[in-house]
């Protein structure tokens, strides 16, 4: 509803004073202080605060647009509160060129004292998001605190509890709160203490292949099985074998005194099984003959049928206890076969051999593993060298000497995106010059807008920067600059905007940081009007902007 009454008003409000209207705005409602002190001519008749966006009725009084609308929705007939005269919307016209005299009046930052800078009121918001004093939530995610912009590096790198710090044991990035729960609970690479009464440190990963190379860890003799039931230290597992030699002798003979006993009784009960055997195997062939017979007089005597039912139930019997047999002369095959000690003797021999031979593996491995982190060390400091001279040398490729730049910027929708989602706000192009020694300047484009084109315009302003030449040149900067978005097409169909440097201005005096504050258009042109696909300045995701200064009356060194 408002929002259609604020339309209606304003095709009412078609008289204009001037042709062109600033781009600049500031915030109602904020508590100005103004270096000089405000004529009430820059006031509101009916707030009697700064005019914003100023509308002169046909009495000749100045109202803020949002005041004039307050009047005419709280009676049918509105009068002025100055001299009680009828306001005839149709009278009421935007009185710009006094909205240009009120934005730039000069007002002191809201951080003052701590900030000292005075900047026109058309500027304000876009100073506050530069000013070093201005106070600003922590960007990590999590972090509520409140810091001044100039001291948001250090709080990010230094004191903020959410800030992500690399594990000094796997080296992966962990928030800092949550650090130490990481390395007591899920980092592979933490080191911990031997559960053993050795002094060694080791990762958690390796922990248990370490207990079974400790040598504090408590093992079972090797001649257990033979009846040694001592638990010592692996460490002197050796002396005990050594000092145990002949205990450990006599327990082999006994338990092999047994074992040939044992085979011995196998043997005789093997003797005595085939002997039954062949026993039954006579008594089947004799079967065998008998049911024969039976069966050629099967014909002539029908009780033969009771015998021949016997006679199965006799073979059937039969088989089972040759099945028994057999079964018996397996077992005592397998029994033999696990008396024989030999192929132990040498599976024994064969693993102490293995881990004499791992042991002197895993000693050459350490040795060839701190020589590769000291070649992996010296080949990224090389890199990283390489990536800076190739930087720099792209950058000298890249810089122009005439007062001209050609700017290219790729990826436009992904670096909008960026924009949109608050994690790149603006862009700056690469430095150029206005001769060899002259000044160094820059571009700087949001590619979401800034201030009163922010979300509906792309911003492009200009940057005077601190240059080496400095000393040498005239201050204030006062050249006219053309910023320029190129037509693709061929047709020259250009976006231009033109303006002269503001000698009073502290956009164009000498920098005394690494670069001024940025001056130019919020609403240099609309995303309707870039994005459109009737218009050629975006082509295969990429635009061109030109910035142009007027060298006209400037000396060279």
């Amino acid at each position: 509803m408002a929002c259609d009454e604020h339309a209606a008003v304003s095709g009412i409000f078609t008289r204009q004073n001037s042709a062109s209207i600033i781009s600049l705005d500031f915030e109602p409602g904020t508590d100005y202080k103004f270096v000089e002190t405000l004529e009430e001519r820059y006031k509101c008749a009916y707030c009697h605060l700064v005019l914003r966006n100023p509308h002169q009725t046909g009495c000749g009084h100045r109202f803020c647009q949002q005041c004039i609308l307050s009047l005419r929705s709280l009676n049918a007939v509105p009068t002025c509160p100055v001299d009680k005269e009828t306001i005839k919307m149709h009278e009421v016209f935007k009185d710009n060129c006094c909205k240009r005299e009120v934005l730039n009046l000069h007002v002191f930052c809201k951080n003052i004292p701590d900030c000292s800078s005075k900047i026109i009121l058309g500027r304000y918001q876009e100073h506050l998001q530069q000013c070093l004093f201005e106070s600003i939530q922590c960007t990590n995610d999590g972090c509520c605190d409140q810091i001044l912009r100039k001291d948001l590096k250090e709080h990010l790198s230094q004191h903020c509890k959410f800030r992500e710090e690399m594990c000094q044991y796997c080296k992966e990035y962990v928030m800092l709160i949550n650090i130490k729960n990481h390395e007591e609970n899920d980092c592979p690479d933490y080191p911990v203490p031997c559960l053993q009464s050795c002094s060694q440190i080791i990762m958690k990963k390796e922990i248990d292949k370490h207990h079974t190379v400790c040598p504090e860890a408590e093992v079972d003799c090797p001649y257990k099985q033979y009846g040694c039931l001592v638990k010592v230290k692996r460490g002197k597992l050796a002396e005990h074998e050594n000092g145990a030699l002949r205990e450990h002798m006599l327990q082999i003979l006994d338990k092999n005194s047994r074992l040939e006993e044992q085979i011995s009784d196998l043997y005789k009960s093997l003797e005595c099984k085939e002997i039954k055997i062949q026993q039954l195997a006579e008594a089947i062939k004799k079967c065998e003959k008998e049911f024969r017979q039976f069966t050629q007089l099967f014909g002539k005597n029908s009780n033969l049928m009771v015998s021949t039912q016997a006679l199965a139930s006799h073979l059937d019997k039969s088989a089972r206890l040759e099945s028994q047999v057999k079964q018996l002369i397996q077992m005592a095959n397998q029994q033999q076969s696990k008396l024989d000690l030999r192929p132990l003797f040498d599976t024994i021999e064969n693993v102490k051999q293995k881990i004499a031979l791992m042991e002197t593996y895993d000693q050459r491995l350490v040795v060839l593993e701190g020589q590769s982190s000291k070649h992996d060390l010296q080949i990224n400091i090389h890199k990283a060298q390489l990536n800076k001279n190739e930087e720099r040398f792209k950058l000298l490729e890249g810089t122009c000497y005439n007062g001209k730049l050609i700017w290219k910027i790729t990826d436009y929708k992904m670096k909008k995106k960026e924009a949109v989602e608050g994690r790149v706000l603006s862009i700056f192009s690469q430095p150029f010059y206005t001769s060899r020694c002259g000044y160094r300047l820059c571009a700087r484009a949001y590619l979401n807008g800034d201030g009163s084109g922010k979300g509906t315009h792309v911003s492009l302003y200009f940057v005077v920067m601190r240059g080496e030449f400095d000393s040498l040149l005239l201050w204030p900067f006062k050249q006219k600059v053309t910023l320029m978005l190129l037509d693709q097409s061929g047709k020259k169909n250009h976006i231009v905007e033109v303006f002269r440097a503001d000698p009073n201005s502290s956009s164009f005096k000498r920098p005394d940081g690494e670069m001024n504050i940025a001056s130019g258009c919020p609403r240099f042109v609309p995303h309707t009007v870039l994005e459109n696909t009737k218009n050629t300045y975006i082509r295969d995701d990429t635009l061109f902007l030109k910035v142009v200064v007027d060298l006209t009356d400037l000396e060279e060194l």
